[in-house]
């Protein structure tokens, strides 16, 4: 995985379901620049908004990346 970005899909997963599946892909990362977490965004909004919330303090991740798509969030662990 070096210089890669994970993409990880957490659709229909609880928010502490895919916060343990983010934790894990966190450990996993190696040498991943960013993890893609793809939570969907129609079915309401609580679980973008608890990634976000949790990963933007996380001490693995640089910043979270909000893009040009809603149903999904970008983790940058490292500058590419």
């Amino acid at each position: 995985m070096n210089g890669s970005i994970v993409e990880l899909d957490v659709h229909g997963m609880t928010l502490c379901q895919a916060q343990i599946a983010v934790d894990a892909a966190l450990r996993r990362a190696g040498g991943a620049y960013r993890i893609r977490v793809i939570h969907g965004y129609r079915g309401g909004t609580a679980l973008r908004d608890g990634i976000r919330a949790r990963y933007a303090a996380h001490p693995k991740v640089l910043r979270v990346e909000l893009g040009l798509n809603p149903g999904q969030t970008d983790l940058v662990l490292r500058e590419f």
